[in-house]
């Protein structure tokens, strides 16, 4: 037997390892021209948007992907997308949110209220993996900085959306501050609104 058999013959048998997933993993943040993504205490009333900003929220809906979501952030916008304000201000965004399919990560909760929303407790990472193996529509995360970090530590990020706000804070919390390695990242596209608001579009390079 040659010696190209012999590795062939070696190798044939092991398990080849894949890096293509079938659903891409997004992360969409919006921070503060000094990288806070919240305030003190979970502030985020310095985010303050108008028609085109919007109507960017009405397009990243039309695609119809999964909303993924921390605790935190998941109390907060269901506690604002369920209510008659945002429905009155905001009518198509609120109707996408409500009616898009959506899943939150925590231990803590016991069930997910919010319609079309499935509760995952345990093994996030492994959880995610094996989503997205499967078919099925791509998933966004919106905030949920903790969530975002981990997925980014894990290699399974695939896009980072970074929308920052011509605005400075005293104080609050870093975007993807407990990240345990450097991230190296790739531009893809930018986009800029008359208000100031800057939209960075960046891949991860792994």
């Amino acid at each position: 037997m040659s010696l190209w058999w012999k590795i062939l013959a070696k190798f044939r048998y092991l398990p080849i390892k894949s890096s293509t997933y079938m659903r891409k993993l997004s992360a969409f943040e919006f921070t503060t021209l000094n990288g806070f993504y919240k305030g003190q205490e979970n502030d985020i009333s310095w985010h303050r948007h108008g028609g085109e900003e919007s109507n960017y929220s009405e397009e990243m809906l039309q695609e119809g992907n999964t909303l993924l979501f921390g605790r935190v952030t998941y109390e907060m916008m269901v506690g604002y997308w369920t209510s008659p304000m945002a429905t009155e201000h905001y009518p198509v965004v609120a109707a996408g949110m409500n009616n898009a399919d959506k899943i939150v990560f925590s231990k803590s909760l016991e069930k997910a209220g919010w319609k079309n929303t499935k509760l995952i407790k345990e093994n996030i990472v492994e959880e995610m993996r094996r989503m997205k193996e499967m078919p099925g529509k791509n998933m966004n995360i919106l905030g949920s900085g903790t969530i975002a970090t981990i997925f980014a530590d894990a290699g399974l990020l695939d896009e980072i959306q970074i929308m920052i706000d011509p605005i400075l804070i005293g104080n609050g919390t870093p975007l993807f501050r407990i990240l345990k390695k450097n991230m190296e990242l790739k531009l893809i596209s930018t986009r800029t609104f008359k208000s100031g608001t800057v939209i960075l579009t960046y891949k991860p390079i792994y």
